[in-house]
C-alpha cells in the first residue's frame, strides 16, 4: 500500500532554535521549511521533520542514521563541530568510537542536543 509513497522522518526537539542550529550548521542539512511547530530539513532526499515538543523522552537506541562513504572522516567532522561519539559497554569500539559489526559495516553513534541517538554507518567495501 505504501511502497510508492514518499517517506518522512520525524524527530522531537524541545528547543527548535537549538535543533535548527544543530541540524543545519553542525550536520549541514538544508532547511526546507520552518514554522513555530517544526523545522524540515533535506536529509539526503528524505524530509526530516524536527517537531517541537514540550519534553523529549530520548530513546536509548538509534532513532535515525546516515550511510556514509567514510565513517572515520564523518566522525572527525563531527568532532570538529564539538560533537562526541557515544561509547557503549560491551561493544569494541576503536579509538574514534567506531564499532565494526559482524557484517563488516562500521558504525558510530552520536546524539543531537535533545539526546536523540543518531548513527553513521559505512557499508563494507
Amino acid at each position: 500500500m505504501l511502497a510508492r509513497a514518499s517517506f518522512v522522518a520525524f524527530l522531537p526537539a524541545a528547543d527548535l532554535s537549538r535543533a535548527r542550529a544543530f541540524y543545519e550548521r553542525t550536520l549541514g542539512l538544508a532547511l526546507l521549511e520552518e514554522t513555530p511547530y517544526a523545522c524540515v530539513f533535506d536529509a539526503g532526499g528524505t524530509p526530516l521533520r524536527i517537531t517541537r515538543v514540550d519534553e523529549v523522552i530520548a530513546a536509548p537506541y538509534t532513532v535515525a542514521g546516515w550511510e556514509v562513504a567514510d565513517v572515520t572522516a564523518a566522525v572527525a567532522d563531527l568532532a570538529a563541530h564539538h560533537v562526541s561519539v557515544r561509547r557503549y559497554d560491551g561493544l569494541e569500539q576503536d579509538d574514534d568510537g567506531i564499532w565494526e559489526a559482524p557484517s563488516g559495516t562500521r558504525v558510530a553513534w552520536f546524539a543531537d542536543p535533545d539526546g536523540n541517538v543518531l548513527s553513521l554507518s559505512q557499508p563494507p567495501a
